[in-house]
């Protein structure tokens, strides 16, 4: 949370969007980016989350915090609700699955249609809740059951209102397109036909949006090496102010679900007439370039043009071929060995440029679902990453650096990809914790990308590599679009921007358009479709929430001024606000997709887990909180929860610099990088949690501050090594028993997490009505105080 620059007056009312949390409590985020103010239970039972509102200062909390009261909403965000339909007590109620709106939402008699009780479904709010009644709704659509293929992503796309249908003007639209290059498209491109461009990707890939060759070259009288990267031609389709246009700006980027896409642009447009399929005539927008030896940029040119795919590779039949001379697929790909050496070659090089210059590189452990016909998770398994990976990427981020100078040179305004430097308090934070592992950070106050880089090289060999990465990543800022270029950090490079993935991300589209203005010697100034709402969501803190800040500020502005009819600015002026705007929308829906994402992934883990009640695993802490510790398990790849009341009859002390828990009494201590044995205890699909019990442990050291913890492990290999227990139950054994002087701040703090709310959601799952004293108070009429979901949680 953001501390205020000033001080609120008290009696000020500040417009802003409500936030809600799980545990009934939540937060409005303020328009002007000032310190997000403290909601009640009894304030947010006024309310829903996303509502716009205004809100007036009343003071601060025991926290310090402000607290406040709703004058007035603005606008009800929630129109449609998702969520399962249930019968509580013998009434009905929609329970929404987004978990951040904390109002179960009454069906009158005549109002549940078709739905049949425990079904997914989609509910039109009629009656938006106040003080006096609940939320009044009725069902409008049936999903389906809640176990039903795919029923995740259905879920998620409307929880976090991501648009998954296209307009009916956008598909007549791209309905209307050709299926192929027609001869008047050529006019004014470079013929690059004869040219072998190939495109490598994954082997699930559908859509190839860039293709690649490269060759040996002279300049001047210096040995140097010819990249040619060819980019599907989207901006020569999708035209502004068409209805195309409109549904890829609502968009903003692709979101990807385990075996499902929900595309940026229509599939005929992503996986047809702009896909760089072999032995088919494309459109393109071609980066020319010529590098030396040492990896520099000598020289660059960008041109439209049309190619001929001479093959489709995927990445590890590449890598087949570059480590296998005399291999089969190198016999069978023996035409194109040359081009993928020259590649290689190339790549090298490259590489050796990005550690001169000091990019950092974490050696992370990405994972793929593997999915059965029916979309549920047989296994996760490590992706494996090999040269042919890192090749295309080098060759990208080569194009995507010509792109960001092209546009700089030529003071044209667009889309930088910026990332920045750690804040000040996140280096603190993590130089205390390297501290603690005999480490150091160097490059003083402002440590260069390079000093990372230097420490990753330092930590690899280490067995707490993993963590120590973690941590490391932790302290990054997150990438954002804007106007404004001010490099990025992790790259290492002082202009960056994204030009190579116009299919998938609107801000490549907008790239394009405007290298096409400055080859045209035209400005191209964008212009905000009036239908189309813009994402304009403020993130927690940093600069992307001034971003964000300041964006509000221009939209709504430009929204008065054409009330008004007062005449806007041209030019510059008019243009780089509008640009602000975009890179708020196109990050905020960034931010949108990958939380979609995950919402998926944790939703089909759980799903997964379930399966393993009562199982023995070991696992490593990847990450410690004041309430518990977050363990991944070995080989399942699954993270869940030891809860701090699983930890033993002592009273825990959260150190953040150290990144661990310690026990008052006993200096027993669990830190980030500690294995652990554990048994799965719980699972949460409403919450998408799972929960662990603490196994055997001995040789806990306490009061050591230099030693590590060891632990007894009855596998090494991350397998079970005893039967599932029931799903209704586990063990008595194993069951935790609650300990006295167990730290109850850091309990109260996890939220959601005691047995009497683990019960009501069981209960939940099943459609069942919950006994009377569960916590849930049933559904009543309209003109009574409307239920608030029931929590000893401490407020955050």
């Amino acid at each position: 949370m953001r501390k205020a620059d000033h001080v609120v007056p008290r009696d000020e009312n500040r417009l802003g969007t409500v936030q809600g949390h799980r545990d009934g409590f939540g937060f409005v985020i303020p328009d002007d980016g000032g310190e997000d103010i403290f909601l009640s239970e009894k304030e947010m039972s006024r309310v829903m989350h996303g509502d716009r509102v205004h809100v007036k200062v009343l003071g601060t909390d025991r926290r310090g915090r402000p607290e406040g009261q709703i004058v007035e909403v603005v606008v009800h965000a929630n129109k449609l609700v998702i969520g399962r339909l249930l019968n509580e007590n013998g009434v009905l109620i929609v329970a929404p699955e987004d978990k951040r709106i904390g109002h179960d939402i009454l069906i009158p008699p005549k109002g549940q249609g078709i739905a049949k009780l425990g079904q997914v479904v989609s509910v039109e709010i009629i009656d938006y809740p106040d003080s006096y009644r609940q939320a009044v709704g009725r069902v409008v659509e049936v999903l389906g059951e809640i176990d039903d293929p795919g029923m995740e992503i259905e879920i998620a796309v409307r929880k976090y209102g991501v648009p998954h249908e296209f307009s009916a003007a956008a598909m007549k639209e791209a309905a209307a397109l050709p299926d192929t290059v027609q001869q008047a498209d050529l006019e004014g491109r470079v013929d690059l036909r004869d040219v072998p461009l190939v495109t490598i990707d994954g082997a699930d890939a559908r859509d190839f949006d860039d293709a690649v060759y490269a060759e040996p070259v002279m300049y001047g009288k210096s040995k140097a090496w010819r990249l040619i990267v060819a980019i599907a031609d989207v901006s020569h389709y999708v035209k502004p102010g068409h209805p195309l246009d409109d549904d890829g700006l609502l968009r903003a980027t692709s979101v990807y679900f385990p075996r499902r896409v929900i595309p940026m642009l229509p599939e005929k447009i992503s996986n047809g007439l702009c896909s760089l399929n072999p032995g088919v005539d494309r459109l393109c927008m071609v980066c020319d370039s010529v590098v030396d030896n040492n990896g520099i940029v000598l020289a660059y040119q960008f041109y439209p043009a049309v190619m001929h795919s001479a093959q489709r590779f995927t990445y590890d039949i590449v890598w087949e071929i570059l480590s296998n001379s005399k291999g089969p697929e190198a016999a069978r790909f023996a035409e194109f060995r040359p081009l993928l050496m020259n590649l290689y070659s190339l790549y090298k090089i490259l590489l050796s440029a990005r550690e001169k210059r000091g990019a950092i590189e974490f050696e992370t452990t990405e994972t793929q679902i593997i999915s059965n016909e029916l979309g549920k998770i047989m296994r996760i398994e490590p992706r494996t990453r090999n040269d042919a990976h890192r090749l295309i990427e080098e060759c990208m981020l080569t194009a995507n650096v010509c792109a960001a100078d092209f546009i700089e040179k030529n003071k044209h305004l667009g889309l930088y990809r910026v990332h920045g430097e750690p804040s000040e308090e996140k280096l603190v934070t993590l130089r205390q914790v390297l501290r603690t592992s005999g480490l150091s950070l160097g490059g003083g106050d402002k440590p260069k990308p390079r000093d990372f880089a230097k420490l990753i090289q330092e930590v690899k060999e280490r067995p707490d590599a993993n963590m120590l990465q973690s941590v490391v990543l932790r302290s990054m800022q997150q990438a954002m679009y804007q106007p404004d270029n001010e490099g990025h950090f992790g790259l290492a490079y002082p202009a960056y921007s994204h030009f190579t993935s116009p299919i998938r991300r609107y801000p490549d589209l907008l790239t394009h358009r405007v290298i096409k203005a400055i080859l045209q010697k035209k400005p191209y100034v964008p212009v905000l479709p009036p239908k189309v709402p813009l994402n304009l969501t403020l993130p927690r803190k940093g600069k992307a929430r001034q971003n964000a800040v300041d964006a509000k500020k221009s939209h709504t502005d430009a929204k008065t001024a054409a009330e008004k009819g007062t005449k806007l600015p041209k030019g510059a002026n008019a243009a780089l606000p509008i640009w602000g705007q975009l890179g708020v929308h196109c990050s905020s829906n960034e931010r949108r997709a990958d939380e979609a994402s995950r919402d998926v992934e944790a939703w089909l883990k759980c799903y997964y887990m379930r399966d393993h009640l009562g199982q023995e695993y070991a696992g490593t802490v990847t990450s410690v909180a004041s309430f518990g510790l977050f363990i991944q398990l070995e080989n399942l790849f699954v993270e869940g929860m030891v809860h701090v009341t699983e930890l033993g009859g002592d009273y825990f002390q959260y150190d953040e610099a150290r990144q661990e828990l310690r026990g008052e009494r006993t200096g027993i201590r669990y830190r980030l990088g500690d294995r652990m044995h554990v048994l799965v205890s719980r699972v949460d699909l409403d919450a998408r949690k799972i929960e662990f019990s603490l196994m055997k442990t001995v040789g806990a050291e306490p009061g050591n501050n230099f030693n590590r913890r060891s632990m007894v492990l009855e596998t090494e290999t991350g397998r079970p090594n005893k039967k599932a227990a029931s799903k209704k139950s586990r063990p008595q054994s194993k069951t935790p028993q609650k300990p006295s002087g167990i730290n109850t701040n850091a309990a109260k703090t996890a939220g959601n997490l005691g047995a009497s709310q683990s019960k009501g959601k069981s209960n939940r799952k099943s459609g069942k009505a919950k006994p009377a004293g569960t916590g849930r108070i049933p559904g009543k009429a309209a003109g009574s105080k409307p239920p608030v979901r029931n929590t000893k949680a401490r407020r955050k």
